[in-house]
């Protein structure tokens, strides 16, 4: 299943492929499909029929825009798009669960709910689902993500922040143009931008505590169209990571006070528009606490990983009820969004009976 995935990704909002094999997969297994208005992505369901309490399980199905370059015999067919960020492997490792659980559906306490959800990599996805009300009555949530840095037979549980809050910005800085061997008849909108690039940096520096995280990085400067020519406007694009809500707020506050300071300072102008993304998501400390012994009685070594300053919108879904989000070692050559990227199959199977472990025990916890 995962290879199929990987060789056939599609991207955000795209995915009608995969939602038909996944639809395939689990109506050749009667798993049964749950009815939510959904255009990409599937809701299952395992269990019920003895009442009980509602879990869910959440799996990402979609891809990124890279070209693959591993190399791999079961490599991306559709050029320019590849399963760079695993999520093949998380909706192998939730369909491995599916299967485990509907061996003994009958004697569940409750029910399991699969959401293979669409669009994690725009940060939308976790939001239509919750839309569709597939959220409904769900009292945990539990997901899971690869992670290339621990070993394989390993996994990453913590309560508290364990991915960042993900916000894009852009800039406008608007100037004058000029002949650029009369730069004192223009106003220098790169000039602009080199100094406000260097000044946000100090947001971090001298803003933030040391005790607390945030990133800022301007990853795009675009402005001119000649050598010989001053243009009267530039755009910056960048993002901004943070954990806390209240440096989330201070940083953002003391971002949009610098871009004006400098841009006013220079007698241009500019402004500031904010790419809301994901909040940051903060595991429930009950369900890492007990997530950790369902780990340890499977034989997996849990271990305290280091928060990521990458996105998760699994931080929307756990705004709405409570949960956990957690790393499963896949002792990976390459880091998330490489084109060299893959995992050890191995973890699938670690995966995939952990999930189904954890289902059970949250179900007889709750």
């Amino acid at each position: 299943m995962r290879r199929h995935l990987h060789a056939n990704p599609e991207l955000s909002h795209e995915e009608f492929e995969t939602t038909a094999t996944i639809r395939r997969w689990l109506s050749e297994a009667n798993i049964r499909i749950a009815d939510f208005p959904l255009r990409t992505g599937v809701v299952a369901e395992v269990g019920g029929s003895l009442g009980g309490p509602v879990i869910a399980i959440r799996a990402d199905i979609d891809a990124l825009p890279v070209q693959e370059e591993t190399g791999l015999p079961f490599a991306s067919l559709n050029k320019g798009k590849m399963h760079a960020c695993g999520h093949d492997f998380h909706t192998a490792a939730a369909m491995g669960a599916a299967l485990l659980l509907k061996k003994k559906e009958s004697e569940l306490p409750g029910t399991v709910r699969f959401l293979f959800q669409p669009a994690e990599e725009k940060a939308k996805g976790a939001q239509q689902v919750i839309a569709s009300g597939a959220l409904k009555g769900v009292k945990a949530i539990f997901g899971l993500h690869n992670k290339p840095d621990l070993p394989v037979g390993t996994i990453g549980i913590k309560g508290g922040p364990i991915m960042a809050a993900a916000d894009g910005f852009v800039i406008e800085v608007h100037g004058r143009g000029s002949h650029a061997a009369i730069p004192e008849a223009g106003l220098d909108p790169i000039i602009v931008s080199a100094h406000i690039v260097t000044a946000l940096q100090s947001i971090v520096s001298r803003n933030v505590g040391a005790l607390d995280s945030a990133v800022i990085s301007v990853t795009r400067i675009q402005s001119g169209t000649a050598w010989n020519v001053i243009p009267d406007k530039a755009v910056l694009d960048g993002t901004l990571r943070t954990f806390d809500p209240r440096v989330r707020k201070r940083v953002r506050e003391r971002f949009e006070q610098i871009v004006a300071g400098i841009a006013g300072a220079f007698e241009t102008s500019a402004e500031v528009s904010w790419i809301e993304g994901p909040p940051a998501v903060r595991n429930d400390a009950g369900w890492a606490e007990r997530a950790s012994r369902t780990a340890e009685k499977l034989g997996l070594r849990v271990v305290p990983p280091a928060p990521s300053l990458a996105g998760e919108d699994f931080a929307f879904y756990l705004k709405e009820t409570p949960g956990l989000f957690l790393f499963i070692g896949t002792d990976g050559p390459h880091e998330w969004h490489h084109p060299a990227f893959d995992v050890d199959e191995r973890a699938l199977e670690h995966s995939a009976s952990y999930l189904a472990a954890l289902a059970v025990d949250a179900l007889q916890q709750l």
